[in-house]
């Protein structure tokens, strides 16, 4: 079984990969749009004093995901975190709360998939896709085309 310090070097050699190297499977998503690892993390001895040990099942999670790889900007996170810090993911407002439409949905017991299927396929705004029963039926998405 490796050591908690194997595992740890694991997560910043894959880091440093996805930013450096051209083929690397995720380079496209992060050194391929500008996203780099800091100075101070090129050395292991740096990045494993700054974060501190790896909890079970943490990962490397940018506070800002269009941020670099640095100390203000990283924190061990778990995989719901990381879900919910991406590119493509829609926020809404939920009593002064800044938080995922899927999390929104969740909350409140709504179906993610037809409301996301509203905003990104059919353009509706935000309330309205929130407003209507989402099993009203299939002339729904023509009334998008009104309502955008």
């Amino acid at each position: 079984m490796p050591s908690q310090r194997e595992r740890l070097f694991w997560v910043w050699s894959a880091m440093r990969g996805r930013c450096s190297n051209p083929r690397n499977k995720g380079y496209a998503n992060y050194g391929g749009r500008g996203i780099k690892v800091c100075e101070r993390w090129e050395s292991f001895e740096a990045f494993a004093a700054d974060m501190g040990p790896r909890p079970e099942g943490g990962m490397v999670e940018r506070k800002d995901n269009n941020g670099d790889y640095e100390p203000g900007n990283c924190k061990w996170g778990t995989r719901q975190e990381q879900n919910s810090n991406r590119r493509f993911c829609i926020y809404v407002d939920d009593a002064g709360e800044r938080v995922t439409l899927k999390e929104y949905c969740r909350r409140h017991a709504l179906p993610y998939r037809p409301i996301v299927k509203r905003i990104q396929d059919y353009n509706w705004p935000l309330a309205l896709a929130l407003s209507y029963p989402v099993r009203a039926g299939t002339k729904l998405a023509r009334i998008s085309q009104g309502a955008a």
